[in-house]
């Protein structure tokens, strides 16, 4: 049996893909195995098995605080760039023209300039407030690269978005706001949640700005993690390496669940509307609809 050039380079573009793919993600195995190591020291192939890493973070008070603080600032940054880059990109896709066009290049801005910058920046402008090594200071630093992402996000849900139902909201007297909260959410709501997680997995993981930010009291896991390298190879930092892979892991799993069932309610709903009784389905639909909207409206 012959083989063509087209299968020959389908499976050598799977063979590339698998190496890739496993390089990849072989840092993540070597760091998740030493954390289970019963030997005193960081190394691999592991001395042994034992859980006593864990139980050794999770009775020390350092790597609790910083990780109450990851999780507080993570909230925080999660909150703040998910309002700014949703009404962002909601404001450029109903106000086409010079200015909002001027205002993707100024979103991205931040992810542009090298986080050493900003955090020195951020260092000096945040003394003057008297706001330095604060909570908020932290949260403000991690908007700036988590705000851009969930403002593009949000940008490309919003260009898919029908906007046949903005502008029936408006046309039944309800104001922006209204429109927006009870027409525009609801049907990007998928895309609000994958945005935020992605916020929320920035923060969790940044470290340059959260250096120069924070202090004894608000440094994040891996402000506390580079402090504990520098005066000892512990497996308590493969621990906290462990649990921030799993809670990316567990967000990156709940954006894909969130996206494939907003896709099969979409299937569901093609399949149902070319039905035997599409006519009446569609006629029961569009008053059902429209009613819907107009009382939430108002």
């Amino acid at each position: 049996m012959s083989v063509s050039r087209e299968q020959i380079g389908t499976a050598a573009f799977r063979f590339g893909y698998i190496v890739i793919f496993s390089l990849l993600l072989l840092p993540l195995v070597i760091v998740i195995a030493t954390s289970f190591s019963s030997s005193g020291n960081l190394q691999f192939p592991p001395q042994g098995f034992s859980f006593q890493w864990y139980s050794a973070f999770f009775t020390d008070i350092a790597w609790l605080r910083a990780f109450d603080n990851s999780i507080i600032v993570g909230v925080g940054t999660t909150i703040l760039a998910t309002i700014m880059g949703l009404t962002a990109a909601f404001g450029v896709e109903t106000h086409r023209g010079r200015a909002s066009n001027l205002l993707t290049p100024i979103v991205i801005l931040p992810l542009l300039v090298p986080p050493v910058i900003l955090g020195v920046t951020l260092l000096v402008y945040f003394s003057r407030l008297g706001i330095r090594s604060s909570y908020f200071a932290v949260i403000l630093a991690h908007s700036l690269w988590a705000t851009p992402l969930v403002f593009f996000v949000m940008q490309s849900v919003l260009q898919r978005f029908d906007w046949q139902l903005h502008d029936a909201g408006m046309d039944l007297g309800a104001n922006p706001i209204r429109v927006f909260i009870y027409v525009v959410l609801p049907n990007v709501k998928s895309g609000v949640f994958v945005a935020a997680l992605l916020g929320f997995i920035v923060s969790l993981q940044e470290f340059v700005m959260a250096l120069f930010l924070s202090n004894y009291q608000t440094q994040t896991i891996p402000v506390l993690a580079w402090s504990s390298l520098r005066q000892s190879l512990t497996p308590t930092v493969s621990v906290v390496s462990t649990f921030l892979i799993l809670i990316s892991f567990v967000g990156l799993v709940s954006a894909m669940i969130a996206i494939n069932i907003e896709f099969i309610a979409k299937r569901l709903w093609v399949i149902w509307s070319v039905s035997p009784q599409w006519y009446i389905n569609k006629k029961w639909h569009d008053s059902d609809h429209w009613g819907d909207v107009s009382m939430r409206c108002w």
